[in-house]
């Protein structure tokens, strides 16, 4: 049977994956310019984009706006466990992640009216956060908390932002119930950019809400974690059965 004929694409990035495998591209090296690429390789710019964004989704090749493509760092696999910060078997589940964190005050708009259940124009405080391993991106979270809310002790770096969003501090009243939801879909533009991911590769999305007692939303987290850097870890538990006697 006759093997089908690589593409140009494919060509390209086995290429330049053989070259970063036999180290003669070091991880942080910035590539030569596309269009130098596209001209050594004898192509477009659109198939060397191509080849390029095949690269990217593996993690190997990692795109800045306005600086270019970089030989990627080696990238661990982390484990977001439902509900929890850390895997249930063990309190290591990878390299430290290290975040930035930016707070600002916002008004309740479109689908955060429905989300956290407040009227429109309500004030919220929204922590953006991006976890990097090392100098990559990893993965972002967008928080928000209704800004009256009560907290105690609220750190400056919530513990939402510490590892794949797990909880805010002390609640009062603290929280009875989280509600997650996950997908995958492709990233925004403004997320491939943050991130460093191609355009056409998946992410996971997980929208979590943490509920009190008294049946109020004090905190809902959107999460982005690139698929190859990321997995979802969920646990469910039945619920105690009592004996009975046969009569």
């Amino acid at each position: 049977m006759t093997q089908p004929v690589p593409s140009r694409r494919q060509t390209i990035a086995h290429d330049i994956r053989t070259q970063i495998a036999a180290d003669e591209l070091k991880a942080g090296e910035r590539l030569p310019s596309e269009t130098t690429l596209a001209s050594r390789y004898g192509v477009s710019t659109s198939t060397l984009r191509s080849a390029l964004a095949l690269l990217q989704s593996e993690g190997l090749v990692e795109k800045t706006h306005g600086k270019g493509n970089f030989v990627g760092h080696a990238s661990h696999r982390h484990t977001y466990v439902g509900g929890g910060r850390t895997h249930p078997d063990s309190n290591e589940v990878g390299p430290t992640l290290r975040g930035t964190v930016r707070t600002t005050r916002l008004q309740a708009q479109g689908p955060l009216v429905p989300l956290l259940r407040v009227p429109a124009n309500t004030e919220l405080t929204q922590f953006l956060c991006i976890h990097n391993e090392g100098t990559s991106p990893h993965s972002l979270a967008r928080i928000y908390v209704p800004s009256d809310l009560p907290l105690k002790d609220l750190p400056c770096e919530p513990p939402s932002c510490r590892a794949f969003g797990t909880r805010l501090a002390e609640y009062c009243p603290p929280p009875t119930e989280i509600r997650e939801r996950l997908t995958a879909r492709l990233p925004t533009h403004e997320e491939a950019e943050t991130l460093r991911i191609g355009s056409t590769f998946a992410v996971l999305d997980i929208t979590r809400v943490t509920i009190d007692s008294t049946g109020r939303v004090i905190e809902a987290a959107l999460l982005v974690l690139p698929s190859h850097r990321a997995d979802a870890y969920f646990i469910t538990r039945a619920a105690p059965t009592e004996n009975r006697r046969e009569g």
